[in-house]
């Protein structure tokens, strides 16, 4: 019989590199494009970016092609993630092993915390917490929660296991989650990473032509009914 896992201790146990031996590293350039574009739609230009929870740091690399006068700083709590990032450093992009809310006090024009809080056990006082560190925040954050999942909770418990989930979201409990930890909400837009990316089961690539067509019609109601949609938020 497997043992439980303790939710912080797979990121550095090893467990979470076996369920996802790349760190979604693959995803790295479709998140930093939909990021750019929602900061290019701001007007914000920065000079400082972190990210919390950068996994391999696919995604502060990929920002370099937009923000390239900007300086980046990678944090994550896993000497896995870490060493698949580290490769990826240079003079404007630094990664530390650690958690950033522990680190020396860095204000920064953005932080990115990109598939991030759905993990933390106590994700309202990591949230609070997080708003003191930059002027502008950008959350991505995947909408488990929808009439299919609920129809068929295997997808739900594979959310959790495989991908450590320990939260689910709705995009309405996700905006107000933020609004209740102090947050403002700028922009938000949804992105459709069931009918982008690569699907990885059978089942998956069936269900991108139904998705693919409920979303023509609306975002909204696409995530609402079959899922597999995340939504990005610009935040104050």
């Amino acid at each position: 019989m497997a043992q439980p896992v303790e939710t912080a201790s797979r990121y550095s146990d090893g467990t979470y590199l076996l369920h996802n031996p790349d760190w979604h590293a693959e995803h790295s350039g479709w998140k930093a494009d939909h990021i750019a574009r929602l900061m290019v739609k701001n007007g914000i230009s920065p000079t400082s970016v972190a990210e919390v929870g950068c996994g391999a740091g696919g995604i502060l690399e990929a920002l370099q092609t937009a923000f390239p006068t900007a300086t980046y700083f990678g944090y994550d709590i896993s000497q896995q993630a870490n060493e698949l990032a580290r490769p990826k450093a240079n003079d404007k992009l630094t990664f530390h092993l650690g958690d950033i809310l522990a680190a020396p006090k860095i204000y920064f024009d953005v932080l990115l915390a990109i598939d991030v809080f759905e993990h933390v056990d106590d994700y309202m006082d990591f949230l609070r917490k997080l708003r003191q560190l930059a002027n502008y925040k950008v959350f991505h954050i995947p909408l488990d929660l929808s009439v299919l999942s609920i129809v068929r909770p295997s997808s739900l418990m594979n959310a959790r296991e495989a991908a450590g989930h320990l939260h689910y979201f709705t995009k309405e409990t996700a905006l107000a989650t933020l609004k209740d930890c102090g947050y403002t909400v700028v922009d938000q837009c949804f992105t459709r990473r069931s009918v982008e990316l690569r699907a990885n089961s059978l089942g998956a690539s069936l269900m991108k032509i139904p998705r693919a067509g409920l979303s023509f019609m609306s975002n909204d109601l696409a995530a609402r009914f079959l899922g597999g949609f995340s939504l990005l938020v610009l935040a104050k």
